[in-house]
């Protein structure tokens, strides 16, 4: 059905980061933050999502 691929490390660390910031504005170590904590995470994993889908990213 889907056709998976590993993703390169740079798009790996990029929803690694993504996620990470989510993490730590949803535990108020980065205040600017809060309001976006829940998209910071989505958008970690569809880039995650998206690595994985596609070969080239």
């Amino acid at each position: 059905m889907f056709h998976l691929s590993a993703p390169t490390s740079g798009t790996f660390f990029l929803a690694l980061l993504l996620g990470g910031l989510g993490v730590a504005a949803k535990l108020h170590y980065i205040p600017a933050l809060v309001p976006y904590a829940f998209w910071l995470v989505c958008a970690g994993l569809v880039v995650l999502l998206l690595g994985n889908l596609l070969k080239s990213l």
